[in-house]
């Protein structure tokens, strides 16, 4: 599943401030089916006014959508216009400042969990195998392909992958990109080998989705780094390599 852009939801749960918005949301989404205005209204003991105003600032900040449908199984000429009906666009939405993505973190674990107890192995392999995977596929899916030779640090569809994931990278200097946001900071810090291993073959199955050479992607001694002062708060514990000269 490909998530919405940070801004956006940021956007969305700031929409949700709004207690008309959050009731009228709640109530869409739990509906089980389009809903028109009236309905809404009517449920929640708001204006009609107030109610399509607020159901259509809902669907611009992308939390509703909008189908149009004639009632009354009625159809053909004469039959009046198709109602504006409303339904929830996502099943929940959440951010964090700074962006976050422990949801991932937790899926790839399930997984690797559940491959492991059927199939045998290692948990740690299994991750491994799932996190590269779910990389690749996530990469292709966001539209990566054979990267841009002329592009820094191997191509604008890898690098645009990368910081729709929260990984903010930005240009080392060399050629290459360090990645000044961990998504899975949280989990990182208290389980350093497990969630770093895990990153590394989600970045390296990323790359390989974008044509990009997976061994590009490089493990860092992050606390070597912070003991050299030359890590930033919350920075990623690997970084992307210039590509080779004459690859």
């Amino acid at each position: 599943m490909i998530r919405s852009p940070w801004n956006r939801r940021i956007a969305a749960v700031a929409s949700l401030g709004d207690e008309s918005r959050r009731k009228l949301f709640d109530f869409v989404a739990s509906a089980g089916c389009a809903v028109s205005r009236d309905d809404a209204a009517g449920a929640l003991g708001l204006p009609r006014s107030t109610a399509s105003f607020q159901l259509d600032r809902l669907v611009q900040d992308g939390l509703l959508a909008v189908e149009f449908r004639k009632l009354g199984g009625k159809g053909g000429p004469g039959s009046g216009r198709p109602a504006k009906l409303y339904l929830a666009a996502v099943r929940e939405v959440a951010a964090s400042v700074p962006d976050r993505n422990y949801d991932l973190a937790a899926e790839l674990l399930v997984s690797a969990i559940e491959e492991s107890a059927a199939g045998g192995g290692t948990a740690r392999d299994a991750l491994l195998r799932t996190a590269r995977a779910r990389g690749e596929a996530a990469a292709r899916t966001a539209g990566g392909g054979p990267a841009d030779p002329g592009a820094p640090a191997g191509g604008a569809a890898f690098a645009g992958f990368l910081a729709a994931e929260g990984y903010r990278p930005e240009d080392d200097g060399a050629g290459g990109l360090v990645l000044l946001n961990c998504p899975f900071h949280r989990i990182a810090e208290g389980h350093t080998e497990v969630v770093c291993a895990m990153n590394g073959a989600f970045l390296a199955g990323a790359a390989a989705g974008c044509g990009i050479d997976p061994d590009r992607v490089q493990a860092l001694a992050i606390k070597d780094l912070r003991a050299q002062g030359t890590a930033r708060p919350a920075q990623c514990c690997a970084r992307i390599r210039p590509q080779e000269p004459g690859a």
